[in-house]
């Protein structure tokens, strides 16, 4: 495992599990367990599935100020947002290129809590507060736990009062088994579910209760991999698994535009005076690429980074496949020629191990496409 800076107090169940607690974003993470992914996969998509997700770093940004940094870090107007609510979010650098997405979560007038990835996102937002009224606190003690899946409002309602009229990006501060907890109705996989911030020293209660008393539900745990197949059927872009710092241009830096991931959605209309506004417009129209769907023959999944073909011309390459056995589908993200983001265009993609598949362009999401699943009332 890569030295890790920070720590998980879940390590042990973990590795109980089969992990070998790989490094993402400077903590060990369980990116493998002995079980069956598929199984994981089916629990989340059916039931319910508990994943450990505390890789994702968690900023407080509190006071007078704090408003103004993030409206100059990132894309979206938080003056909109009302305590109790988030946002998903991105920033730019000074080019007008991804370098970072969050989800916002403003927990008071002057306060709001920033969860990113393993971008520049406490950097950006460390940069915007220079000369503010403001605190910027990065919070490791504060893990989140992700309990995802159509019967995880069953299992939370007998718990919290008023947890089914918790509408989707909102989240209320409560407790849950005798401790202080944060739960948010957000989540990564296009299921219904939520987020449960608890502090480090509550984390292993809160696990080992909801597998406990959720087992007779079908509950189990579930690795970090496995969002990998719920997001490639549900479009969830995975900084920087789909971007050009895993797959660089050849005669550029790396970086992609809002227009060209498909994120644009993400700027609040009319907004300006964030960092890099001035060149994220400027691109518009001037796509390099786009991120873009793919439906595959067969039951193959090919591996990342497998390139996609039309005419005996590489157009693109897939960044994220799955083959769900739930839905009977191979499908994949992939990073294709703007002529090709279309629907119905055949394409070959060449596996190392399956050799050439046949496939289609398709527009994205394939798994519940209006999301009526994540936004579920009642």
């Amino acid at each position: 495992m890569t030295a890790s800076w920070r720590f998980s107090t879940l390590a042990s169940r973990h590795r109980a599990l089969g992990s070998d607690l790989e490094d993402w974003s400077g903590m060990g993470t369980a990116w493998s367990y002995d079980g069956d992914p598929e199984a994981e996969y089916m629990a989340i998509r059916t039931k319910a599935g508990l994943m450990d997700v505390s890789g994702l770093k968690k900023v407080h940004v509190v006071g007078a100020g704090a408003s103004h940094v993030i409206d100059r870090a990132t894309t979206r107007n938080v003056e909109k947002l009302a305590p109790g609510r988030s946002v998903y979010a991105t920033m730019l650098n000074d080019a007008g290129k991804l370098i970072d997405d969050c989800v916002i979560y403003r927990t008071g007038p002057n306060a709001f809590m920033v969860v990113h990835g393993s971008g520049q996102g406490f950097e950006q937002l460390t940069m915007a507060s220079t000369g503010r009224d403001v605190a910027v606190l990065f919070d490791d003690n504060l893990h989140n736990l992700a309990l995802q899946g159509p019967l995880a409002v069953d299992f939370l309602e007998k718990h919290v009062p008023g947890i089914r009229d918790l509408a989707y990006f909102s989240h209320i501060q409560t407790k849950l088994f005798g401790v202080p907890i944060m739960i948010s109705r957000t989540g990564y996989t296009g299921e219904r579910g939520y987020e449960l911030f608890v502090r480090g020293q509550d984390a292993p209660l809160v696990w080992d209760t909801i597998l406990a008393e959720g087992a007779e539900m079908g509950i189990i745990p579930c690795r970090f991999t496995t969002l990998d197949m719920l997001r490639a059927e549900s479009y969830l872009l995975f900084f920087p698994y789909d971007n050009s710092e895993m797959y660089p241009f050849e005669d550029e830096a790396c970086g992609d535009t809002l227009w060209e991931l498909g994120l644009n959605f993400t700027v609040s209309p009319g907004k300006t005076g964030f960092r890099g506004a001035e060149e994220h417009y400027r691109l518009k129209g001037r796509e390099r690429f786009k991120i873009w769907g793919l439906k595959l023959e067969g039951t193959a999944v090919p591996e990342n980074g497998a390139p996609v073909f039309r005419d005996g011309k590489k157009v693109g390459i897939v960044t994220q496949a799955m083959h769900s056995p739930l839905n009977d589908w191979t499908v994949a993200i992939a990073r294709l020629d703007v002529d090709c983001a279309n629907a119905g265009t055949a394409v070959t993609v060449r596996c190392e191990t399956a050799g050439e598949i046949a496939a289609v362009t398709s527009p994205m999401p394939f798994y519940d496409i209006d999301k009526a699943r994540r936004t579920a009332k009642g």
